[in-house]
């Protein structure tokens, strides 16, 4: 039986900079004072930018909060290291009876630090609650700032981290309309390569820290290779002449099709 004096784990999606994109749901949880506040950083010299967001929007922290280190880095077993000590912080607070606000830029469910954090509180606790609060992800903030339809139709969306390399990308070039590429920064100058050697520049944008105050939008990438940017930096790329194959119109297929599909004979005619 769960015990239900324990706390719950919260993660609380802010959206992406921009205070005002936060949920109506995420700004009520956030101005509890009986819960704890946790958040990620980086390392110990750098800022939340998450908890930056949270502030922006006016609220206050409250008596207890908590910076979770979660370091840069692609060494698995350093990485398991802080998530387990991250968990154990928090499970500490629940198994008190407080609930956890874990604060998260833009949306929880979206290659987000809270998915890590939240499986390896349930290897810890296997009935701890947990709650998510959904929010908006950068690149839909971004669509939104550029008035660019993310998909429209029967369009393809792959939404995808550029470290995966620009083999994979212009493999995926030649299957979706609308490439996302997240964390961009260190393959910025390849990729902008690419993009105009397929002859995509016009129909991309570069966006860096979409909805903060410091936000950069860059339509001609021509002006970036070089260029310092952030590691909160994102490409939208349509691309408008991708050839498509024979779609199904409307929910259901004709009968005729569906037993195709189904590797059903065809029924007799008469």
């Amino acid at each position: 039986m769960p015990d239900h004096r324990r706390g719950c784990l919260w993660g609380v999606s802010l959206g992406p900079g921009d205070p005002d994109l936060m949920t109506r749901r995420a700004h009520a949880l956030l101005q509890r004072q009986d819960a704890v506040w946790t958040y990620p950083v980086r390392s110990t010299r750098s800022e939340s930018y998450a908890l930056a967001i949270a502030e922006r929007a006016g609220l206050a922290r409250p008596p207890l909060h908590q910076a979770l280190l979660f370091p840069m880095t692609h060494d698995a077993e350093k990485l398991a290291r802080h998530w387990l000590a991250g968990a154990s912080q928090v499970l500490a607070h629940l198994e008190a009876g407080r609930d956890v606000m874990f604060l998260v830029e833009g949306d929880a469910s979206t290659f987000a630090t809270f998915g890590h954090l939240a499986r390896t509180l349930r290897g810890l606790q296997p009935e701890v609650g947990i709650e998510v609060v959904p929010g908006v992800a950068s690149f839909l903030a971004s669509c939104a700032r550029l008035q660019w339809p993310l998909a429209e139709q029967d369009d393809t969306v792959a939404i995808v981290p550029a470290a995966y390399g620009v083999d994979m990308v212009e493999r995926l070039l030649d299957d979706f309309d609308t490439l996302v590429l997240l964390k961009v920064k260190p393959l910025l100058d390849p990729l902008i390569a690419l993009l105009e050697r397929r002859g995509l520049l016009a129909g991309s944008c570069f966006i860096e820290k979409a909805g903060a105050p410091d936000e950069r939008v860059v339509r001609d990438l021509r002006e970036l290779p070089g260029t310092a940017v952030n590691y909160l930096s994102l490409l939208i790329v349509k691309n408008p002449g991708r050839l498509r194959g024979e779609r199904v119109r409307g929910c259901r297929p004709k009968p005729g099709l569906r037993r195709e599909m189904q590797g059903e004979p065809d029924a007799p005619r008469a």
